[in-house]
């Protein structure tokens, strides 16, 4: 039979597969008694991070010199893929916090600058948060409101993040403000901003359809004072920074959509076994085992475009395109997948008490955040 439990990577080393074991029996201590507690009550469990960065999990792609695991993509996305399949929310939330604020840290930022927040972002006691998205910028970043000004040996802030995982809650964030006119593609900064500073607080939490224990918020910036000590860069490369990120930022949504999609098949696959209907499993009616045989046969082909993407990533090729194709094929996958896996539980997967519902009302948010299906398809078609 075919294994889809097992991670992207189709032949697992030993690390990648102790990662990977190691991330799930978290994911069944910690998080599975509570996930459907914290989901009805939108509760994010900051506490549960700081676990997580103890086990490495926090700053799985930063070198050990900075308090990272030092690991490569395949253990990411292992590590991302496992927690994922049992709940998307905590998977999410790992994920934005090390593809995004960490990773621009690290991949932007200099000695000093790396040295005072990675290590504490990597353990686990701060949580990053990163914005880009605003209210009427989602997929044009480009003509975003939030604007930095010059003043001397500091930056004057002001505007308004919105849909940010961990807006509230967060200890520090990596920011992207206008510094010039907007639609300009190099008069945008990036900034690191503490938990504290003067005018940064948050907004509206917003009450989402799915990934609810993902907290997502406003981040608001009114006269928020920022010395230049903590820019990211060079002025003005904020935005083209933000798309590297982006790259492999898709990669871990793939993982996400991965572990998605293998939760909701492997609860359906164990439902088709169990539930009898006219005196013989259902597993047996050609109905449902035509549906299990695509599931699995998308899974593994999402599997396969992960595994690629991650490859050239830790190759360090460039992943603008084939992060694309991966995020695409496996954000739309876990959907259907999880559709499909309602479908099979009939209307056993529309009530609480079976997994199915949570994973299909979860799986819809890979489609949309980190650039929309429809984005990565225009990312795909300019690279061609």
């Amino acid at each position: 039979m075919i294994d889809i439990e097992i991670g992207s990577n189709l032949k697992m080393t030993e690390t990648q597969k102790m990662v990977f074991d190691s991330a799930m029996v978290f994911a069944i201590q910690e998080i599975k008694p509570y996930f459907m507690d914290w989901d009805e009550k939108q509760f994010f469990p900051k506490k549960l991070f700081k676990d997580a960065g103890s086990l490495g999990f926090m700053g799985m792609l930063i070198p050990v010199e900075y308090g990272g695991s030092g690991m490569g993509y395949h253990e990411y996305v292992a590590m991302i893929e496992a927690i994922s399949s049992i709940d998307p929310s905590i998977g999410l939330s790992l994920a934005a916090h090390n593809s995004l604020s960490l990773n621009h840290i690290y991949m932007f930022g200099n000695e000093y600058q790396r040295n005072k927040w990675l290590p504490k972002m990597c353990s686990g006691e701060w949580i990053g948060a990163w914005g880009l998205t605003e209210q009427n910028t989602g997929s044009d970043a480009k003509n975003m409101d939030t604007v930095a000004k010059k003043d001397g040996d500091n930056w004057i802030i002001n505007g308004t993040k919105n849909f940010i995982t961990h807006g509230k809650s967060c200890d520090i964030a990596v920011i992207i403000a206008r510094n010039g006119s907007k639609g300009k593609s190099h008069e945008m900064t990036a900034f690191v901003i503490e938990k504290g500073t003067e005018g940064f607080s948050s907004g509206k939490v917003e009450n989402k359809l799915g990934m609810r224990a993902s907290e997502t918020a406003e981040m608001v910036f009114d006269n928020c004072i920022v010395p230049d000590t903590n820019r990211l860069g060079n002025i003005g490369d904020g935005f083209i920074q933000s798309m590297k990120i982006l790259d492999g930022g898709r990669i871990s949504i793939a993982a996400l959509s991965l572990g998605i999609a293998q939760g909701a098949f492997k609860a359906a696959l164990k439902y088709s076994k169990e539930r009898e209907q006219f005196g013989k499993p259902i597993i047996n009616f050609q109905g449902i085992s035509f549906k299990l045989a695509e599931m699995a046969t998308e899974i593994e082909a999402a599997k396969l475009l992960t595994k690629k993407a991650s490859d050239m990533k830790n190759e360090g090729k460039n992943v603008t395109s084939q992060g694309a194709m991966a995020k695409l094929f496996a954000s739309e996958m876990c959907v259907r997948v999880s559709n499909e896996a309602v479908q099979i539980h009939g209307g056993y997967g529309y009530i609480k008490d079976f997994p199915v519902e949570k994973f299909y009302r979860d799986s819809k948010l890979c489609t949309i955040g980190e650039g929309t299906s429809e984005i990565q398809k225009i990312v795909i078609s300019r690279d061609l």
